[in-house]
C-alpha cells in the first residue's frame, strides 16, 4: 500500500512546491522536555495539506486531469487541492462544511477553486463530494485516506529526521489520520526507536476511540474549536497505519487547545489554528511521557478564523491563570469595595471589571455581592489573592 520510496518520490516532486519548514526551539512549552516545533502553519496555504494534495494531483493520469478534481475538506485540504489543481491547469470543485471559517472559504476561492458549501461537518461534505463525483465523473482527491496523499504528508517525517537525526519523540495532530500515518510510516521506517504520539480533541476523538476498540468507529457527532480535525470516522488506510506505527494517542480539551494557541502567540510569535495547536497542548499539559526527551511538536496549520481568535485568546488566558473572576459576599457598608480592591492591588492583581449588586436573592437583606474580573500572572497568583481575601474575612460565593 505505502512504501518509503513513494515518500522520497513525493519529496522530489514537492521540492520546489512546498516550503521546508525548519524546526524552531521552544524550551518554555515544557521545561522538563526539549521541545522543538515543526511550523507547518508557515507552509504555503498555511497548512501541511498542500503536500499530500499537490503530490496526489501530480500523479494523476491525463484522462483523470481532464475530468477535473473534487475534494471535501474542513478548509486546509481545500486550499491545497485548489492550489495544486490551478498550478496544473485543472478545474477543481471543493465541498466544504457550511461551518468552515470564512477565511478558509475565501482563501479556497482565491486559489482558483469552485466552492460548494454543505450543511453539517466534514463527513457530510464528503458524502456530497461522492455524489457529485458520481454525477460528473470528477477525480476525487481524498483529504487523508489515500496512499499518495499519505505519502505527500510523509515528507514532513523525512524533513524532521534529516534536520534532527537524534529526535526521540514526535507529537502529531490527528483528524482523519493522513498526517500522522505518513509521518509515522516515514520515521519508523528509518528510525523505529522514535516514539510517535498522536493528539486529538476530546470532542472529536474518532481515531483514539477506534484504536482503543480495535476497529473503526463512527462518532455520532463531533464538537471542538479545532475544526480542522473535527472528523467523525478515520479512514481504512489511516486506521491500519496508526494501529501499526503510532505508539499512543491522547486527547486534549478545548481549554487546553486555547491555552496552547495563546502560548504559541506569546512565546513563539506563531499563529496556529486549533487543529495545529493540539500537539503543543499535549506537551504543555503533560499528556505524554516526554520528560527529558528531544521532542518535536508538529504545528499542522495556522488558518484560524480571526473572528474567533479573540474568544480563543480569552479562554487561553483563563486556562493558563492569566485572568480570573469570582464573586464575594459582602456586608453592605461604606469602604467594603475599597478594602477588597486594596487587597487585590497589594497582591499584584489588576482589576478590569467590577459589578456591585444589592438585589441578589441569594444574599442577606443588609448584604451585597461583588463580582470582580482581574488579570493575574498564573494559577499560583490566583491562589495567593484568594487566600489574601479569605484571610481578611471575605467569603467567596463563586470561584
Amino acid at each position: 500500500m505505502l512504501e518509503l520510496s513513494e515518500i522520497y518520490r513525493a519529496a522530489q516532486v514537492l521540492k520546489n512546491v512546498a516550503r521546508h519548514t525548519e524546526l524552531i526551539a521552544a524550551p518554555k512549552i515544557n521545561p522538563s522536555s526539549h521541545i522543538y516545533l515543526k511550523p507547518e502553519n508557515l507552509q504555503y496555504t498555511g497548512s501541511f495539506k498542500l503536500r499530500g494534495a499537490y503530490y496526489k494531483i501530480s500523479q494523476l493520469s491525463d484522462s483523470e486531469k481532464a475530468k477535473g478534481v473534487i475534494a471535501c475538506s474542513a478548509g486546509n485540504h481545500a486550499q491545497g487541492v485548489a492550489l495544486g489543481a490551478t498550478h496544473n491547469g485543472i478545474k477543481s470543485l471543493i465541498c466544504l462544511p457550511s461551518g468552515a471559517p470564512i477565511s478558509k472559504v475565501e482563501a479556497t476561492k482565491g486559489y482558483g477553486a469552485e466552492v460548494c458549501l454543505v450543511p453539517g461537518v466534514y463527513d457530510d461534505a464528503y458524502q456530497k463530494a461522492l455524489q457529485l463525483q458520481a454525477e460528473h465523473g470528477y477525480t476525487l482527491i481524498h483529504p487523508f485516506d489515500d496512499p499518495k496523499v499519505i505519502a505527500g504528508q510523509g515528507t514532513i517525517g523525512l524533513e524532521i529526521i534529516d534536520e534532527m537525526p537524534d529526535v526521540e519523540a514526535v507529537i502529531v495532530p490527528i483528524g482523519g489520520g493522513g498526517l500522522i500515518s505518513g509521518v509515522a510510516f516515514a520515521i519508523k521506517s528509518i528510525k523505529p526507536e522514535v516514539k510517535i504520539y498522536g493528539v486529538q480533541a476530546e470532542g472529536a476523538a474518532s481515531m483514539a476511540t477506534s484504536i482503543h476498540d480495535g476497529r473503526i468507529k463512527h462518532l455520532p457527532n463531533v464538537s471542538t474549536i479545532a475544526d480542522g480535525i473535527a472528523v467523525k470516522e478515520p479512514g481504512v488506510n489511516t486506521f491500519d497505519l496508526c494501529s501499526r506505527y503510532v505508539d499512543d494517542i491522547v486527547t486534549v480539551s478545548d481549554d487546553e487547545i486555547a491555552a496552547a494557541i495563546l502560548t504559541l502567540i506569546e512565546q513563539q510569535k506563531l499563529v496556529a489554528e486549533g487543529a495545529g495547536a493540539v500537539s503543543v497542548a499535549a506537551a504543555m499539559f503533560d499528556k505524554l511521557p516526554i520528560e527529558g526527551k528531544k521532542t518535536v511538536c508538529l504545528v499542522s496549520g495556522g488558518n484560524i478564523d480571526v473572528s474567533i481568535l479573540s474568544r480563543v485568546i480569552t479562554r487561553g488566558l483563563t486556562k493558563s491563570g492569566r485572568n480570573c473572576s469570582f464573586t464575594i459576599d459582602l456586608y453592605d457598608k461604606p469602604g467594603q469595595l475599597s478594602a477588597v480592591c486594596n487587597i487585590i492591588a497589594q497582591l499584584g492583581g489588576n482589576i478590569i471589571s467590577v459589578t456591585h449588586e444589592r438585589t441578589n436573592a441569594g444574599t442577606q437583606i443588609n448584604g451585597c455581592t461583588l463580582r470582580i474580573v482581574m488579570e493575574t500572572r498564573n494559577a499560583e497568583h490566583i491562589e495567593e489573592i484568594k487566600n489574601g481575601l479569605a484571610n481578611a474575612g471575605y467569603k467567596m460565593l463563586i470561584y
